[in-house]
């Protein structure tokens, strides 16, 4: 489980948005070639697509239970069940290390929407930013899940 935690904070490092990073660091384990995994996730950095909402973090771990655990058939009732009550732990989890998962209230910002223009990944940036031991506690979270 630390490899990953690790790989997923590299990814991050490398400039990969929260969500990729977390993604990125179990793909093989969900049978997703990097790629693939890569593109699926693009769009929800910044809270999906810096619109500051859901965590990337948290909404990659989310991808993971879904590609591992997920339902199929529409008419399983109790398997969705299962599946969300799987989720709501999961989020239940991720708040109570990270205080939320709404992107901009992890980051202690005002803003409801950011501009599309992602910011320059710089010394400070990383030091401002919690998302670094964000994405190293959604991959730590959701590989716990993954040990079970």
């Amino acid at each position: 489980m630390g490899s990953k935690s690790e790989r997923a904070v590299e990814l991050f490092k490398e400039g990969y948005n929260c969500s990729q990073a977390v993604l990125g660091a179990y793909c093989e384990e969900v049978g997703l070639d990097i790629k693939t995994a890569l593109m699926l996730t693009s769009p929800f950095g910044g809270g999906i697509g810096r619109l500051r909402e859901v965590c990337g973090a948290a909404s990659g771990m989310f991808m993971i239970a879904g590609l591992k655990y997920g339902y199929v058939d529409p008419k399983d009732m109790k398997a969705k069940k299962e599946h969300y009550e799987m989720v709501q732990k999961l989020v239940e989890r991720f708040k109570e290390e990270n205080g939320s998962i709404i992107c901009r209230e992890l980051l202690g910002l005002d803003i409801v929407h950011d501009k599309p223009e992602p910011e320059k990944r710089t010394e400070a940036y990383y030091k401002k930013r919690p998302c670094a031991e964000i994405v190293r506690s959604a991959a730590e979270i959701i590989g716990e899940l993954l040990e079970k």
